[in-house]
């Protein structure tokens, strides 16, 4: 989706009563103010994730453990849950306990090792493991993690990602590094 652009009219001199230059602080605060409310829409978007849609994982082999309701998917595994997607060389699906009732046998957490990657449409984060907590709709990556959201990329140990709120993390015992891209004026 295309973000919203604004071009202020030309602008008279101000005058000594200030009227034009009124006028010209009224609208660049209305400008503002419209723009903190597109960001705002943004990440409620991003924030929509609906963790009771169904997951769908693929891999090269399935091992089940009943007893253990323990699930653990190998080789080249994609998990897939609306518009989020999980990828990781291996991932250990644990299964809620319960006779009968809607909740039983679903999908409670999810952990993944080996070349971890979370996809959403508007960002994507690597590392070398990861926990999907299902219930609590949070994801944590651990171990060389990069996230990447358009042209701006974090580096850190750890990210924590809320996919109720939209809100995350990034932790590191050394230096949080960011590099952020700014937007060009021309579009481009």
């Amino acid at each position: 989706m295309a973000s919203p652009h604004f071009s202020p009219p030309s602008w008279p001199e101000h005058d000594a009563k200030g009227g034009p230059a009124l006028l010209r602080g009224a609208v660049v605060a209305v400008a503002l103010a419209t723009a903190a409310l597109a960001a705002e829409r943004a990440c409620a978007q991003t924030a929509a994730h609906d963790a009771s849609l169904p997951i769908e994982i693929t891999a090269d082999s399935l091992e089940v453990q009943q007893k253990e309701r323990l699930a653990v998917f190998r080789g080249n595994v994609d998990a897939v849950q609306g518009r989020i997607r999980l990828t990781a060389s291996e991932i250990r699906v644990r299964y809620r306990s319960g006779s009968g009732g809607e909740s039983a046998g679903a999908i409670s957490r999810i952990d993944a090792t080996g070349g971890v990657r979370f996809a959403t449409p508007t960002e994507t984060a690597e590392g070398e493991a990861g926990i999907y907590d299902v219930d609590a709709r949070h994801l944590t990556l651990t171990g060389s993690v990069v996230l990447t959201r358009g042209d701006n990329v974090i580096r850190g140990e750890k990210l924590t990602l809320d996919l109720a709120t939209g809100r995350s993390r990034i932790e590191s015992s050394q230096r949080v590094r960011g590099l952020f891209q700014p937007k060009s004026e021309s579009g481009s």
